[in-house]
Protein backbone atom coordinates (compact mmCIF):
# COMPACT_ATOMS: atom_id res chain seq x y z
CA UNK A 1 0.00 0.00 0.00
CA UNK A 2 1.37 3.42 -1.08
CA UNK A 3 1.69 6.44 1.51
CA UNK A 4 -0.16 9.19 0.70
CA UNK A 5 0.51 12.81 1.87
CA UNK A 6 -2.56 14.25 3.48
CA UNK A 7 -2.94 18.45 4.26
CA UNK A 8 -4.34 19.59 7.70
CA UNK A 9 -6.23 22.58 9.18
CA UNK A 10 -3.32 24.39 10.94
CA UNK A 11 -2.59 22.85 14.36
CA UNK A 12 -4.79 19.93 14.26
CA UNK A 13 -2.44 17.57 13.00
CA UNK A 14 -1.71 15.57 16.00
CA UNK A 15 -5.55 15.42 16.76
CA UNK A 16 -6.54 14.32 13.21
CA UNK A 17 -3.80 11.73 13.63
CA UNK A 18 -5.26 10.61 16.44
CA UNK A 19 -8.39 10.36 14.64
CA UNK A 20 -7.46 9.00 11.21
CA UNK A 21 -6.01 5.51 13.90
CA UNK A 22 -9.66 5.40 15.72
CA UNK A 23 -10.89 4.69 12.26
CA UNK A 24 -8.16 2.32 11.42
CA UNK A 25 -6.28 4.14 9.17
CA UNK A 26 -2.65 3.12 9.33
CA UNK A 27 -1.25 7.11 9.21
CA UNK A 28 2.46 8.64 10.46
CA UNK A 29 2.63 11.87 11.88
CA UNK A 30 6.38 12.91 12.78
CA UNK A 31 6.48 15.02 15.80
CA UNK A 32 9.55 16.72 17.61
CA UNK A 33 9.88 18.22 20.81
CA UNK A 34 10.62 22.14 21.32
CA UNK A 35 11.29 24.14 24.59
CA UNK A 36 9.78 27.73 24.56
CA UNK A 37 10.49 30.14 27.00
CA UNK A 38 8.55 32.78 28.85
CA UNK A 39 9.99 35.34 31.16
CA UNK A 40 8.42 33.54 34.06
CA UNK A 41 9.19 29.24 32.99
CA UNK A 42 10.31 27.04 29.77
CA UNK A 43 7.65 24.66 28.74
CA UNK A 44 8.33 21.28 26.48
CA UNK A 45 5.80 20.91 23.47
CA UNK A 46 5.34 18.11 21.13
CA UNK A 47 4.96 19.81 17.79
CA UNK A 48 4.84 18.48 13.75
CA UNK A 49 7.54 18.29 11.54
CA UNK A 50 5.94 19.00 8.73
CA UNK A 51 3.42 21.43 9.71
CA UNK A 52 -0.31 20.67 7.80
CA UNK A 53 0.73 17.52 6.53
CA UNK A 54 0.27 13.71 7.65
CA UNK A 55 1.51 10.71 5.97
CA UNK A 56 -1.37 8.29 5.71
CA UNK A 57 -1.00 4.66 4.21
CA UNK A 58 -4.02 2.93 2.40
CA UNK A 59 -5.48 1.12 -0.47
CA UNK A 60 -6.55 3.74 -3.50
CA UNK A 61 -9.87 2.62 -3.21
CA UNK A 62 -10.15 3.64 0.37
CA UNK A 63 -8.62 7.01 -0.06
CA UNK A 64 -11.95 9.15 0.68
CA UNK A 65 -12.26 7.57 3.99
CA UNK A 66 -9.68 9.91 5.29
CA UNK A 67 -12.35 12.72 4.74
CA UNK A 68 -14.68 11.28 7.68
CA UNK A 69 -12.56 12.58 9.92
CA UNK A 70 -12.62 16.35 11.20
CA UNK A 71 -9.02 18.42 10.47
CA UNK A 72 -8.44 16.81 7.08
CA UNK A 73 -8.74 19.44 4.40
CA UNK A 74 -7.26 17.49 1.15
CA UNK A 75 -5.13 15.11 -0.51
CA UNK A 76 -1.47 16.82 -1.47
CA UNK A 77 -1.28 16.63 -5.26
CA UNK A 78 1.76 16.21 -7.77
CA UNK A 79 1.14 16.43 -11.58
CA UNK A 80 -2.60 15.84 -11.07
CA UNK A 81 -1.75 12.14 -9.08
CA UNK A 82 -1.85 12.31 -5.28
CA UNK A 83 1.18 12.65 -3.97
CA UNK A 84 2.51 8.71 -3.08
CA UNK A 85 5.50 8.86 -0.74
CA UNK A 86 8.22 5.71 -0.88
CA UNK A 87 8.64 3.54 2.13
CA UNK A 88 11.71 3.74 2.02
CA UNK A 89 11.70 7.96 2.42
CA UNK A 90 8.84 7.16 5.52
CA UNK A 91 11.62 4.95 6.96
CA UNK A 92 14.45 7.89 6.77
CA UNK A 93 12.26 10.13 8.20
CA UNK A 94 11.61 7.53 10.96
CA UNK A 95 14.63 7.37 11.54
CA UNK A 96 15.86 11.35 11.62
CA UNK A 97 13.08 11.93 13.89
CA UNK A 98 14.91 8.93 16.17
CA UNK A 99 18.20 10.52 16.08
CA UNK A 100 19.83 11.76 18.70
CA UNK A 101 23.07 12.46 17.84
CA UNK A 102 22.46 15.96 16.37
CA UNK A 103 24.12 18.43 18.61
CA UNK A 104 23.71 22.39 18.64
CA UNK A 105 26.53 24.80 17.66
CA UNK A 106 27.02 28.21 15.76
CA UNK A 107 27.58 27.85 12.37
CA UNK A 108 28.89 31.36 11.11
CA UNK A 109 30.89 30.05 8.34
CA UNK A 110 28.15 28.91 5.84
CA UNK A 111 25.66 30.98 4.02
CA UNK A 112 22.59 30.52 2.56
CA UNK A 113 23.41 28.49 -1.25
CA UNK A 114 26.20 26.54 0.23
CA UNK A 115 26.10 22.61 -0.82
CA UNK A 116 26.72 20.01 2.18
CA UNK A 117 27.12 16.39 1.86
CA UNK A 118 25.43 15.23 5.41
CA UNK A 119 27.85 12.86 7.19
CA UNK A 120 25.74 11.52 9.71
CA UNK A 121 22.27 10.26 10.93
CA UNK A 122 19.12 8.84 8.75
CA UNK A 123 20.41 11.63 5.62
CA UNK A 124 23.63 10.11 5.65
CA UNK A 125 25.69 11.35 2.41
CA UNK A 126 22.61 13.16 1.02
CA UNK A 127 23.33 16.29 -0.62
CA UNK A 128 21.76 19.12 1.31
CA UNK A 129 21.55 23.03 0.26
CA UNK A 130 21.71 25.98 3.15
CA UNK A 131 18.38 28.01 2.77
CA UNK A 132 18.91 29.30 6.00
CA UNK A 133 21.33 29.53 9.11
CA UNK A 134 20.07 30.52 12.91
CA UNK A 135 22.43 30.68 15.94
CA UNK A 136 21.71 27.33 16.91
CA UNK A 137 19.79 25.83 13.39
CA UNK A 138 20.25 25.81 10.23
CA UNK A 139 17.35 25.03 7.26
CA UNK A 140 18.35 22.57 4.78
CA UNK A 141 17.10 21.56 1.12
CA UNK A 142 17.34 18.02 0.34
CA UNK A 143 16.37 18.50 -3.58
CA UNK A 144 16.48 14.47 -4.09
CA UNK A 145 13.75 13.95 -1.75
CA UNK A 146 12.02 17.20 -1.98
CA UNK A 147 12.15 17.91 1.59
CA UNK A 148 12.94 21.10 3.58
CA UNK A 149 15.07 19.92 6.89
CA UNK A 150 15.90 22.13 10.15
CA UNK A 151 18.53 20.42 11.96
CA UNK A 152 20.72 21.21 14.89
CA UNK A 153 24.43 20.31 13.87
CA UNK A 154 26.89 18.82 15.56
CA UNK A 155 30.45 19.47 13.43
CA UNK A 156 31.09 20.83 10.20
CA UNK A 157 34.36 20.36 7.75
CA UNK A 158 35.84 22.99 5.34
CA UNK A 159 36.59 21.00 1.96
CA UNK A 160 35.23 21.56 -1.28
CA UNK A 161 32.25 21.28 -0.30
CA UNK A 162 30.91 20.75 3.64
CA UNK A 163 30.42 18.04 5.24
CA UNK A 164 28.11 17.68 8.26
Amino acid sequence: MPWYVIYTKPKSEIKTAQRLEKIGVDVFCPVKNEIRQWSDRKKKFTVPLFTSYLFVRLEEKDRAIVFEVPGVNNYLFWLGQPAIVRDNEIDIIKKWVNDDAIEDIQLMHLKAGDRLIIKKGAFKDREAVVQKIGKRKCKLILPTMGILLEAKLSEVCASENYRL
